[in-house]
């Protein structure tokens, strides 16, 4: 334990815990309110839900840390069947939050299995492009992961969860341009979804107004949140959270002094915690949990790129990419530069699933560390 200790990425281990604990004094101070004008519970009950998943994270993480990496073929093969069995098993034991069906309910918890498959992807892609990297130039091989990940999320896309559905595509496809794939493949499966994307473009503007019909729909209205004519329906959400961020100014108006918490924000302990944090911490906190976002990553990118092995270096890199793209996903709708998805915030949003794989996330980033650390220490001891 001693070796894996000292082996840790120091600085990325404590930007991580400064964030974490931030986003707990966060979620209760926005849930509070919430917790029990709306839900009927006690004041501190998303608190201490959060707590629970902390713990449980790092417990899940010390065990990560602890497994040899040579063991993740196995491992990650098994987790990619419990989840294709787990988001079937939704299909009639699933419990419905906001139209969506993506939670089995485990009483005191509420388990997400499409969050758990992006982790799980993450490492299954790596290990299997490691593994087949000389044989990738057969479309058959190269393909297979396409497929199995494709299949999961058509799965996730039927809960209907499409904000989770995209992210999981986008990881997917990252680490197909990222794997040593065939140029031709690559293009020709980049030509596809070009193909596609000007298909659906085409589709939503020529029947957008039957689509923002849809309650799902409406969330691609999302420009003048402000106006009349959406604050009181569809802009609800988006225009409080900018009155949130006005209100807070550069230093904030205290903790737990926040207005829209008082149920102007419906989401405001997930989707809109970070207009929270504005308004009672200030701009300037705000920007300092942004700059520890980009140093999380870039001490991410960095362990991956000095990695011994292709296997580490796409799981750190396909890790700061699904870290990057929740940041970006969240704080774009929350400053209606892209429409609402429902996707937490890192570190700061409450969520037990969504806390438990990034835990692990961030575990399997310093496995890679420790065991790149492990070997040049190896090699530098041999050359001596």
């Amino acid at each position: 334990m001693k070796k894996v200790l000292r082996n840790l990425d120091k600085p990325l281990l404590i930007s991580n815990i400064i964030l974490f604990t931030i986003g707990l004094l966060m979620v209760f101070s926005s849930s509070n309110i919430a917790a029990y004008m709306r839900y009927n519970k006690a004041t501190y009950h998303f608190f201490v839900v959060q707590i629970i998943a902390l713990i449980a994270g790092l417990i899940g993480g010390l065990i990560t840390i602890k497994i040899n990496s040579k063991y993740y073929k196995f491992l990650a093969s098994v987790g990619i069947i419990a989840i294709i069995v787990l988001l079937l098993g939704l299909l009639i034991y699933g419990t419905a939050t906001n139209d969506t069906v993506g939670w089995i309910s485990l009483g005191f918890f509420q388990l997400q299995p499409s969050e758990l498959a992006k982790i799980i992807v993450i490492i299954w892609l790596a290990t299997y492009y490691d593994q087949n990297k000389q044989k990738l130039e057969n479309y058959i091989k190269a393909l297979f992961p396409l497929v199995i990940t494709g299949v999961i999320a058509f799965l996730i896309i039927s809960q209907p969860d499409y904000g989770t559905a995209f992210i999981f595509s986008i990881i997917i496809f990252f680490m197909f341009l990222l794997s040593p794939s065939s140029k031709s493949l690559k293009k020709a499966i980049l030509s596809l979804l070009m193909l596609l994307s000007i298909v659906l473009i085409l589709t939503v503007f020529i029947s957008r107004k039957q689509i923002l019909e849809n309650i799902k729909g409406t969330r691609l209205d999302y420009m003048n949140s402000c106006s009349e004519e959406k604050f009181y329906n569809i802009g609800n959400q988006v225009c409080n959270g900018y009155i949130a961020i006005n209100s807070g100014g550069l230093f904030g108006k205290g903790l737990s002094n926040s207005t829209q918490k008082y149920l102007y924000l419906p989401e405001a302990h997930t989707d809109f915690i970070f207009a929270i944090v504005i308004e009672e911490l200030g701009l300037i906190i705000g920007l300092i949990i942004i700059m520890l976002y980009i140093y999380v990553l870039y001490r991410i990118i960095k362990i991956g790129k000095n990695s011994y092995n292709l296997r580490g270096q796409l799981i750190c890199y396909g890790i700061a990419f699904y870290i990057f793209t929740h940041i970006f996903i969240n704080l774009g709708g929350l400053l209606g530069i892209i429409p609402l998805t429902g996707v937490p915030l890192p570190f700061i949003s409450y969520g037990g699933t969504f806390i438990v794989c990034l835990i692990m996330a961030l575990s399997f980033v310093q496995v890679v560390n420790i065991e790149t650390q492990i070997i040049k220490k190896g090699v530098i001891k041999k050359k001596k």
